[in-house]
């Protein structure tokens, strides 16, 4: 049996990919390593509006402006190191014209991690170190299973690089949409309560990425893939069963998978809208924090990962060429 996993590397992997893969998982990694001590670091600040008496809140204050410097020191390599593909693509989309799914990323990350800097420098405000770490962390999460799907779908007939640009253009759509209400929305807060003006935006900006439906359909591609090469249908793939040659199966003969496939990236694509229309107004209104935010986008990536990868679970479909026996 062939093994196969989203993570799995696929057999025409070359040395730019391998490339690629290593980067993302040493940025992700890192991230990751920074989050879980930012977050460490935060918690003297989640106890600042309990009742205590004067010296312990004395002692409580000091302590916190002590971890807000180094949950800044921490985040420093985070948003410049391990954020660099955001800020690469989101130069490279402003560059063409365009509004890429990295525009909103970067702006989340400025809008939580500027006022942080600066809330900490005045020792004065809330800060966001903690969103932030989550955020990149989450959102590097995504993309790297986002990496390991484009990866494992290699050629792709023109029905699917339809389906990849039908999603895509979605993206897009969605993108232009979220900024414009981040903004607007943020300007209502600035109005209403400033206090909470920054930490609504944030939220929003950081549930504009839209991760979730950018893998929709190349997780969908990369499961219909791992299914063919577990069933011997891919050329160049070992066959199931003892001793068997390797097959290639007709088009025909793989409707009914294909058929599957469309059907997952479809439900991929509308869960992740829903999800979306669904958490934008509880954020516009202030119910969601940008930690709060940043889990939602990594789960409903997991869920869209999840869910394409049921199609490696499917039986192989009774019409497919069974392989010769060797002998």
């Amino acid at each position: 049996m062939h093994a196969t996993s989203l993570l799995t590397p696929p057999p025409h992997m070359t040395d730019a990919m391998r490339r690629a893969r290593r980067h993302m998982l040493a940025r992700t990694g890192l991230a990751w390593l920074v989050m879980m001590q930012v977050m460490m670091l935060a918690f003297p600040g989640y106890l600042r509006h309990g009742a205590r008496a004067a010296e312990s809140q004395l002692a409580l204050e000091q302590a916190i402006v002590l971890m807000n410097w180094l949950s800044l020191v921490l985040c420093v390599p985070l948003v410049l190191y391990c954020a660099w593909p955001v800020w690469h693509g989101a130069w490279r989309s402003l560059a063409r014209g365009r509004v890429g799914m990295d525009v909103p990323v970067a702006l989340g990350i400025l809008a939580a991690f500027v006022p942080s800097v600066v809330a900490t420098w005045r020792d004065a405000g809330e800060v966001y170190f903690d969103s932030v770490s989550m955020f990149v962390a989450f959102l590097l999460t995504a993309r790297f299973l986002e990496l390991c799907a484009r990866q494992a779908v290699g050629e792709h007939d023109e029905a699917d690089a339809g389906l990849l640009r039908q999603a895509d253009r979605l993206a897009f759509w969605f993108v232009c949409v979220q900024i414009l209400l981040a903004a607007a929305v943020g300007l209502a807060w600035w109005q209403l309560q400033p206090e909470r003006a920054v930490a609504v935006t944030v939220a929003l900006l950081v549930m504009s990425c839209p991760c979730a439906l950018s893998m929709s359909v190349p997780a969908a591609l990369a499961a219909r893939r791992a299914a063919q090469l577990r069933a011997g249908l891919v050329p160049g793939a070992p066959a199931a069963g003892h001793g068997a040659r390797r097959a290639a199966a007709s088009p025909r003969a793989t409707d009914p998978l294909h058929a599957a496939t469309r059907r997952v990236a479809a439900q991929n694509l509308l869960g992740s809208l829903v999800w979306h229309v669904l958490m934008t107004p509880l954020a516009a209104l202030g119910f969601v924090q940008p930690w709060l935010a940043a889990i939602t986008m990594l789960l409903s990536s997991l869920a869209v990962g999840t869910n394409a990868w049921r199609l490696v679970r499917r039986p192989a479909s009774p019409r497919a060429p069974l392989a010769a026996e060797a002998g």
